[in-house]
């Protein structure tokens, strides 16, 4: 390792990178990924993990989960989710991604936000995939994440001075 990449061998910077910063660092992840893992809970109280396509809004993820599948019926039930969100790995170097903790706000069709959710999300390439007609997007609930945490991973931060790992707090 330490003959490709010097700055991935010890010892790490432990500096936190700047909010700004940060948030740019996180919003351009969301940018390059649209599918993530969401952990819930189930009803018997064990974990369900799941891969969800998802688009952003800002740092708020939004994502059309199926009707009637237990990640829905989960997050009904319990809103507190986890989700991981990460670029491909090609060893330590490559490292980069995100887990997002907070709350899944089940918006229903023509409910506030359901509008805006529905410009962020994609769901033309949807519908056109399953032969429906692509004039105006389907009625269905959409999951608006909104994060309370973000633990950011980059392990090229270690090259510019900050600590590959990095948090993010909802301010307020």
């Amino acid at each position: 390792m330490g003959v490709a990449y010097p700055w991935c061998e010890p010892p790490w910077p432990e500096k936190e990178l700047p909010r700004d910063q940060l948030e740019d660092r996180i919003q351009e992840l969301l940018g390059h990924v649209n599918t993530m893992v969401m952990a819930t809970i189930s009803k018997a109280g064990k974990p369900i993990a799941s891969p969800i396509e998802f688009y952003a809004d800002g740092l708020d993820l939004i994502c059309l989960p199926d009707p009637g599948t237990p990640k829905l019926a989960a997050m009904q039930r319990d809103p507190e989710i986890c989700c991981a969100i990460h670029m491909p790995y090609h060893g330590w170097q490559s490292g980069r991604g995100a887990q997002f903790f907070g709350k899944a706000e089940i918006i229903e069709p023509h409910a506030p936000g359901w509008d805006r959710g529905m410009e962020i999300f994609k769901w033309q390439p949807w519908m056109e995939d399953l032969g429906l007609d692509t004039s105006k997007p389907f009625e269905r609930q959409i999951a608006k994440i909104v994060p309370d945490k973000i633990l950011y991973t980059d392990v090229w931060l270690w090259k510019q001075g900050y600590h590959a790992k990095q948090t993010w707090l909802r301010e307020g």
